[in-house]
């Protein structure tokens, strides 16, 4: 065949070109699939025939269909001399068998607020147990929502129509018997491999820690990472940062110790150089090599890693160009007149046809010339190129046997997959407190710079202030004092909000995995918080106090470091809430000191409470502020009880006397209502953020958004009608 031929010129010239020594190839077509054999991987060619491994090759599995639904284990990669290749060897997993059928997807169109926008048009396919199923195509065509809309994970502005086949059942994946790694990589920085992976077993796998160190260590050489396990992964200024290719295995490794029958990985070689893309993708093949069914998407690849592919399905501005066997693509794209140049990359071929983006390229392009050639030769219209691809494909014999192999895989029911154990919630409130715990002792972005800002700005204001005596014209330069600290302690804060996002990103990482919970992070993340927030309450809070010379009392020294510590525990509550609503450092950081900045200026100090104005600064601003029952609190605790001497006689209560400068009660219980306050704002802003996580807000902004856009359009018509 044309296609066999040019291939083969191809790989010909491509290995002389780069090293003679190394081959690579892809296999003809109806031939026993085996895997690529690479010099440089030697866990590969350590074959012994006597050992077994679940491998479904394409052959074996059209084999097995004929008799059976599903495709039976057959021997294949036999034992390896590394750990790694024991760890495949003895890591067996039964496989899932995925069809889906004519499978649409449509997104929520913001103009008409319908779901009319179709992402993915009548798409089908399938994926077999042992086998690498990958969805290619250009930016924007579909890939990731059709990974999305076969494991289940469609947001709520999504729907999806058609089937999805699980064994050949209209079923759900259960919990555990899938795992799914997103694009990016959300990791703890402050843990080592080893670490991350231990917490991520504790979350999901109920049971005893023995078995789950033994699971991953499972996960951490069937992914080869046993070289890195003990180091962090973002380092620190004795250690370097964990390069990108293992942290890509890493977030790979974190869903294998479920021990998943199918693994859905969205860019799997996203911002991966070669040489860690080609290593990622030889990890794959091994791991797919124990029965796991593994589907992922790519945009690109290069010749070596595309022969790794069992099968490809070919999307563009969601319509399917091509499914099936890698080599067949080849053959395809020659049929409907577009064959694969001897020396350019399969998938680099596939993409040139089919991405509406080499239009510009071509016309900026047009009748320029330069030493390499003449660009106004690539004359390619992409639309054309898609049209002829999608109509030659519905008439070629692989669109037919697509079908029919659908048909035979769906025409019974095979094994049902049963979901597996999980931990309880008490257990992963404990395993996240003492992960969080963990963190915030390693990172100095959590409570350790807050820390040191917390003295400096205790000491500076305390030497400001020190040695104002206890007389009556100190009051106001006491009040000062107070006023600053409470102020600036609380705007510091915002030095934490880096780490506040990342507890949310990872939060909404486990959680869209069921690994965790919206109750259980958030009380995770409190107990592991107070310990923290006591420690830099009360060293400030000592160290100003002293300075200061404020009242000589055991009880009232408690009261003001317990005020400081509710009002920093409520502030943190708020911190959490604007860092899920923004997720952008700069963004949160603006929103905080605006809020602080407010709640300074309604506090009761710049101007008294009464006499501010009553619309918005008074009501509601200023029974909002912390700044305004913390600083009230502080005062009343220093002046309630106490009394100045005027003249040799007279004295005066110290309520009356801060009365010029600020309006406190003279009740001694004044200051327990106000630490009440505080301890209800702390708890409402928890709550406030519940229902934030709960509900799910930052997915569901968009249809918010077009909901709004839908009401406007109404209004406008409506005006315009008048």
């Amino acid at each position: 065949m044309e296609v066999v031929a040019s291939s083969d010129q191809y790989r010909s010239s491509s290995s002389s070109a780069s090293s003679p020594a190394r081959r690579y190839y892809l296999p003809k077509p109806g031939a026993l699939r085996r895997p690529i054999s690479f010099e440089d991987s030697p866990d590969w060619d350590d074959i012994h025939p006597d050992d077994t491994i679940h491998l479904a090759t394409a052959a074996s599995a059209s084999i097995s269909i004929a008799s059976s639904a599903y495709p039976s284990p057959s021997p294949s990669l036999p034992q390896g001399s590394s750990s790694a290749s024991a760890a495949c060897r003895d890591r067996k997993v039964a496989g899932v068998t995925l069809v889906w059928k004519d499978l649409t997807v449509s997104s929520l169109a913001a103009a008409t607020n319908r779901f009319s926008d179709r992402l993915v048009k009548s798409s089908n396919g399938y994926a077999l147990p042992a086998t690498l199923t990958v969805i290619m195509g250009p930016a924007r065509s579909g890939k990731s929502t059709l990974l999305r809309a076969i494991a289940g994970r469609l947001s709520s502005t999504e729907r999806i129509y058609g089937e999805v086949f699980v064994n050949g059942a209209k079923s759900p994946l259960p919990y555990g018997s899938y795992g799914y790694v997103d694009r990016d990589d959300v990791l703890i920085e402050s843990l080592t491999v080893r670490e991350m992976l231990y917490f991520s077993a504790l979350l999901q796998l109920p049971g005893f820690l023995s078995s789950k160190k033994a699971i991953v260590e499972d996960a951490i050489a069937a992914m080869s990472l046993g070289d890195h396990a003990d180091k962090l992964i973002g380092g620190n200024c004795f250690m370097t940062r964990l390069p990108t290719g293992e942290r890509r295995r890493v977030s790979i490794a974190r869903e294998l110790v479920m021990r998943p029958h199918v693994l859905f990985i969205d860019e799997p070689l996203y911002n991966l150089d070669s040489v860690s893309a080609l290593l990622l993708m030889v990890t794959l093949k091994k791991l797919a090599s124990t029965g796991c069914t593994i589907i992922f998407t790519m945009y690109q690849s290069s010749t070596e890693v595309f022969g790794l592919f069992d099968r490809i399905c070919l999307l563009s501005n969601g319509n399917t160009l091509f499914f099936g066997e890698t080599l067949a693509c080849l053959q395809h794209f020659s049929n409907a007149g577009f064959p694969c140049p001897i020396m350019q990359s399969p998938s680099d071929h596939f993409l040139r046809a089919i991405n509406t983006d080499f239009d510009r390229i071509i016309a900026m392009c047009k009748n320029f010339q330069d030493d390499q050639g003449d660009f106004s030769s690539v004359s390619m219209d992409t639309a054309v190129a898609i049209r002829t691809l999608e109509a030659t494909y519905k008439q070629s014999a692989d669109s037919v046997a697509v079908e029919s192999m659908i048909a035979k895989l769906t025409e019974k029911e095979g094994p049902c997959l049963k979901g597996k154990g999980r931990a309880s919630d008490a257990a992963r409130i404990v395993v996240l407190t003492w992960r969080s715990l963990l963190i915030m002792s390693r990172d100095w972005k959590y409570f350790w710079i807050r820390l040191v800002l917390y003295m400096l700005i205790a000491v500076s204001i305390g030497t400001i202030f020190t040695d104002i005596g206890h007389s009556l014209s100190s009051v106001m330069v006491r009040i000062s004092a107070i006023f600053a600290f409470v102020s600036f302690v609380i705007l510091l804060s915002a030095s934490g909000v880096p780490a506040q996002i990342d507890e949310v990103k990872i939060y909404s990482h486990e959680e869209a995995n069921r690994h965790s919970g919206t109750m259980v992070f958030l009380l995770g993340n409190l107990l592991s918080s107070i310990p923290f927030l006591f420690l830099v309450s009360i060293l400030s809070s000592l160290v100003f106090y002293f300075l200061i010379g404020l009242r000589n009392e055991f009880s009232s020294l408690m009261y003001f470091v317990t005020t400081i510590f509710v009002c920093l525990l409520a502030n943190e509550a708020l911190m959490m809430v604007i860092s899920y609503i923004w997720l952008e450092t700069y963004k949160c950081t603006l929103t905080l000191v605006f809020l602080h900045v407010i709640m300074m200026l309604v506090a009761g100090y710049l101007r008294i409470r009464e006499n501010l104005p009553y619309p918005v600064w008074t009501y509601p601003l200023s029974f909002i502020s912390f700044h305004t029952y913390a600083v009230q609190g502080l005062v009343e605790n220093e002046y309630v009880g106490t009394s100045f001497a005027v003249g040799q006689i007279r004295t005066i209560p110290g309520v009356q006397a801060v009365r010029g400068s600020y309006d406190i009660s003279s009740s001694p219980n004044a200051k327990w209502v106000n630490l009440l306050v505080l301890l209800l704002m702390a708890l409402g802003y928890r709550i406030l953020l519940y229902l934030l996580l709960r509900l799910d807000v930052r997915k569901n902004a968009r249809r918010l958004g077009n909901w709004r856009s839908w009401w406007s359009s109404v209004h406008s018509a409506a005006t315009g009608a008048k």
